[in-house]
């Protein structure tokens, strides 16, 4: 056990005036397990790579251990798994790699299968699995969770709750609650540490924010009577002093005057420490205005139905037939393995090209807002893009600036977007969209805690239509009306 010390950290890219950091104070200790939350675009992948020694910084961090990142860059995928793994942890045997692997539920063939054949979930885990076996290392684990199925999360979570020693960014709510006892949040104005899981802080939080919030209000209040009694007693100081003109008892009209302008100062000085305690508070406080959508109304109940179908992958059908209908009002989310076909499914809603069995129905001038898993396309300013997808630019901005877009980052090119920044433009697009149906493709990789729960508000309000897939266990019990399972 030992203490990783964090000591008046300050850092900015030398493109940027603004500090993503400045002067934060904070320690852990190296056995703990915590969990790294906060905004998209905060800084949370910068942090681990100052941690990694990537940047240069003012301040300190002061450790005794050796930093591993994850995601791993593999050199060569064509590789064996069993080489890649050696690569990651040259001391470990091989009988050790099959114990973690048999820990994570991954079948122990896969150590003789070339890298790249393996899922994007199957990678995931053996990465892991290796990185550790690094006895002594502290791992940096970055959004593991995108690539995993709902039962891949339950596994890794609960292989997370074994080890301990690293620092793990996710927004999954229940993932994170499986596995960490400690959370550091990236704050406003600072990163601060706690104990517990993630459920726990955040009730902390929301107490910690409302009694700010009653605070301010109480201290608003004394201000503005405060500076009305100072308005008073000042007036009746410079009446006092005015009377003194022709008065029998100057030295006492004096006396009375001086301590009327004593109380005035004394009010101000009250004034002024209540304005001070004010700007102390709220520097945390994270706000998520309401968003809107505005389904279109349809015709009839009946949106879509698939009856008997399976996605072809050369030649062979990846699930068992499935048969559903699509009703005015529900909220279907898809549920199965990775690689099962469920994003396929969704892009045949919009007449993708995809090989299938069975039949897709869709009712006459149905309306379709796609949001997709990939993000890769998106480049160009967001004016740019509102005007190639022909949405109205001051309604799309300003749903950008309800999932916490600084003004600043408007004006950017979305290449330079965070991944979070780039899935949040895709949902804001969706939302402009006036649609009978929308479609959404594991809409939350990578969106921050608040935004999730930001969305879940506007979909209970609103009640949309929708098909999605989501991975997410807490967004899908919340909003999923029905689940069909392939």
């Amino acid at each position: 056990m030992s203490m990783i010390r964090v000591e008046n950290l300050t850092f900015s890219y030398p493109s940027s005036y603004d500090n993503i950091f400045e002067n934060v104070n904070f320690q852990i200790d190296t056995d703990w397990k915590l969990g790294f939350v906060g905004r998209n675009g905060r800084g949370k992948t910068t942090f681990l790579k100052l941690l990694l020694g990537k940047y240069e910084y003012s301040g300190k961090i002061i450790s005794s251990v050796q930093f591993d990142y994850f995601p791993y860059q593999v050199s060569n995928k064509k590789q064996i798994t069993k080489e890649v793994l050696k690569e990651v942890c040259s001391f470990a045997e091989e009988w050790e790699f099959m114990r973690e692997l048999s820990y994570l539920d991954v079948d122990l063939d896969v150590l003789w299968r070339s890298f790249e054949t393996l899922s994007n979930g199957e990678q995931t885990k053996v990465l892991l699995a290796a990185l550790f076996l690094n006895e002594g290392h502290f791992l940096l684990i970055d959004e593991p969770t995108n690539h995993l199925d709902t039962i891949a999360r339950e596994k890794v979570s609960a292989y997370l709750k074994r080890k301990k020693g690293f620092i793990l960014v996710s927004h999954d709510r229940g993932f994170l609650d499986g596995c960490v006892d400690h959370i550091l949040s990236l704050n406003r104005t600072d990163i601060e540490v706690q104990s517990g899981n993630f459920s726990s802080w955040m009730i902390n939080f929301e107490r910690q924010q409302e009694f700010e919030l009653a605070r301010n209000e109480r201290l608003k209040k004394d201000v503005r009577r405060l500076q009305k009694s100072a308005k008073r007693s000042a007036v009746w100081s410079d009446r006092v002093e005015a009377s003194k003109k022709g008065a029998a008892d100057k030295g006492y009209v004096g006396h009375k005057a001086a301590k009327m302008m004593k109380r005035s100062k004394a009010i101000k000085a009250r004034q002024q420490h209540n304005i001070e305690q004010r700007a102390a508070l709220l520097k945390n406080t994270e706000t998520a205005d309401p968003l809107k959508i505005h389904p279109r109304a349809y015709h009839t109940d009946l949106f879509a139905s698939f009856s008997n179908v399976s996605v072809v992958y050369n030649g062979s059908p990846v699930c068992n037939p499935v048969s559903f209908k699509i009703r005015s009002g529900e909220r279907i989310a898809i549920e199965g393995k990775n690689g099962s076909g469920k994003s396929s499914l969704l892009k045949l809603l919009k007449n993708a090209p995809i090989e299938h069995t069975g039949s897709i129905t869709t009712g006459s001038g149905l309306v379709i807002s796609y949001v997709p898993q990939d993000t890769s396309h998106l480049k160009g300013t967001l004016s740019e893009f509102a005007k190639s997808h022909y949405l109205d630019e001051s309604l799309f901005k300003a749903i950008l600036r309800k999932m916490d877009f600084k003004r600043i980052q408007l004006e950017k090119d979305m290449k330079d977007f965070s991944e979070g920044q780039k899935k949040k433009v895709l949902i804001a697009k969706s939302l402009c969209e006036q649609a009978h149906l929308y479609v959404w493709d594991e809409p939350l990789n990578f969106i921050d805690v608040y935004t999730r729960m930001q969305i879940e508000e506007l979909i209970k309000k609103f009640s949309p239509t929708m098909l999605f897939v989501e991975h997410d266990i807490a967004f899908r019990n919340t909003i999923a009306t029905r689940i069909v399972k392939i």
